[in-house]
């Protein structure tokens, strides 16, 4: 167990928590969710031990082991892959090494050889002998095969090296999981591997991620990070974000109502305050205004942006054929035909084959043959998934900069569009060169949307946003009534959008099906 007791963290002049009280138990995993810059991996290093707070104490069960996802993918580049697993265990390491220096003694003394029987005892009471056969299945199961056991990790593959960190935190099963983004740079198959081992670990897990399905698939509660306090909810994501609004929607009739008897009330009061034959009954409605209690609505410091994808023209019952379509280095002789009803998820382990199609399709390359031929009513919405070269060098302000995309030159009207994307007030004269990842994501997608078109391309949309936007995309992907071209890395939004699957591999079309992500997957 873990218990948090009255914690406060501040740094300098900003207090990053306050008053945070609460209490983790063995069986539950724990999604850690907030606005960006809350404080949800900080908080993770709190409960670590990595920094400790400005008041308050935080006190894990005796005994209880501790593991860790390391983010610092070459904090073991001089290790082999199967060492940086059983590094998972510290003291069980520390004991082999311990065991082997005494054995390796040439005066190995009758001292040497008691302490070497309390030590084989200590080892094999933590599983040591079943040690390295557990390192082995679990590297195997998350796709690392023996060939690669005692190779250095420094010449591992970065999405290889991912694989070994996270069978690192899992080996040896830790009382206290704690994961920092398990899900980045995973494939689909590896996602769910974990899934399934974190719905069958009996320990206690405290998790933070943007994979909104994987939250919703593991978490027994939610802790939500909001105005430097952190309060403990019942359920997973999807269960915390209904619930979350359904009590602000509720908070707020209770109010209006609140506020409707209050105006009643005053109004009754003023008329007849004065008068003697109605004074016993101002009286007593003064009394009932005086104890109308009014639910103090604090609003969230998450912000979610409104994404609305609208086909400024109905499109024709031709919208795409490709055919034969050939990017020599990418893909050879690809052809698929869109239908208007259309929402094509393409999948492939080369996110720069997808990318590159996209680009054709939209004319920013060339295919060296091949025919990618637009129904005549057809126009695209596309938003790409590199958008530098929309924003480098770029002295224009945010208002000037989405008004080169509209015909509508009103300030007022570009400032509505930047509003939608959260860009309020004076942070629409933000020089468009120096906006964050997110923020430019933002303006693109306000591009995407005055643009109008009524076929979407979509080059992973998530990339850089936070939680709320993501949700906010979701929901305008799934909303909108035209065809659509995507590929992303998020579950939810491959499931609950595509009614398409296309896949490319080796530069080939391998699979072509009308069907749901999670039904192509094969899972339920």
């Amino acid at each position: 167990m873990i218990q948090v007791n009255n914690v406060r963290l501040q740094f300098g002049g900003r207090v990053l928590f306050d008053e945070v009280n609460l209490k983790f138990t063995k069986g539950n995993c724990y999604g850690i969710i907030g606005a960006n810059g809350s404080g949800k991996s900080t908080f993770l290093k709190l409960i670590s031990g990595e920094i400790e707070p400005s008041s308050g104490e935080i006190i894990i069960d005796k005994g209880e082991r501790m593991s860790i996802l390391a983010q610092n993918q070459n904090a073991y580049d001089n290790y082999t892959v199967l060492d940086t697993v059983m590094m998972g265990h510290e003291k069980l390491m520390q004991i082999a090494k311990e065991k082997d220096a005494l054995y390796a003694k040439p005066d190995f003394s009758d001292e040497d050889g008691l302490r070497a029987a309390d030590l084989e005892n200590e080892f094999m009471e933590l599983g040591g002998y079943e040690a390295e056969g557990e390192a082995e299945s679990l590297l195997q199961d998350l796709g690392i095969s023996s060939d690669y056991f005692a190779v250095l990790m420094r010449d591992m593959e970065p999405k290889a090296k991912v694989k070994v960190l996270l069978a690192k935190a899992l080996f040896m099963n830790p009382d206290i999981l704690i994961l920092d983004e398990p899900t980045n740079n995973l494939d689909a198959k590896t996602v769910n591997w974990l899934e399934n081992f974190l719905l069958n670990f009996e320990n206690m897990v405290i998790v933070v991620s943007h994979n909104r399905y994987f939250l919703n698939k593991i978490c027994t509660h939610i802790c939500d990070v909001d105005f430097g306090k952190i309060n403990m909810y019942i359920g997973n994501y999807d269960f915390w974000y209904e619930t979350s609004q359904l009590l602000a929607k509720q908070a707020k009739e209770q109010n209006k109502k609140a506020e409707q008897r209050a105006k009643e009330l005053k109004d009754f009061i003023a008329r007849f305050a004065a008068n003697a034959s109605k004074s016993k009954q101002a009286t007593s409605r003064k009394k009932e205004l005086e104890r109308l209690e009014f639910v103090d609505i604090k609003p969230s410091s998450r912000k979610y942006p409104y994404i609305d994808f609208r086909p400024a023209r109905e499109i024709g019952n031709e919208v795409l054929t490709v055919d034969k379509l050939t990017k020599k280095g990418f893909f050879e002789n690809i052809s698929f035909t869109v239908n208007k009803n259309d929402k094509i998820a393409f999948l492939c382990d080369k996110a720069n084959v997808i990318t590159m199609l996209f680009k054709i399709l939209v004319g920013e390359e060339q295919p060296d043959s091949g025919v990618v031929r637009w129904g005549a009513t057809t126009s695209v919405s596309y938003l790409p998934e590199n958008n530098e070269s929309y924003f480098a060098n770029c002295d224009l302000s945010l208002v000037d900069w989405l008004a080169q995309y509209s015909t509508e030159k009103d300030e007022t009207f570009v400032r509505s569009w930047l509003g939608r994307m959260l860009f309020t007030g004076e942070e629409g004269m933000k020089k468009a060169k120096v906006i964050s990842g997110g923020e430019k994501v933002r303006c693109m997608l306000a591009r995407a949307m005055l643009k109008a078109g009524n076929v979407l391309i979509l080059d992973e949309p998530t990339n850089h946003l936070d939680l709320e936007s993501i949700t906010a995309l979701n929901k305008g992907m799934i909303n909108y009534r035209s065809p659509m071209l995507f590929t992303s890395q998020d579950h939810e939004i491959l499931q609950t959008v595509a009614n398409r699957i296309i896949v490319l591999e080796d530069g080939k079309k391998a699979f072509d099906k009308e069907t749901t992500y999670n039904e192509y997957l094969g899972i339920d």
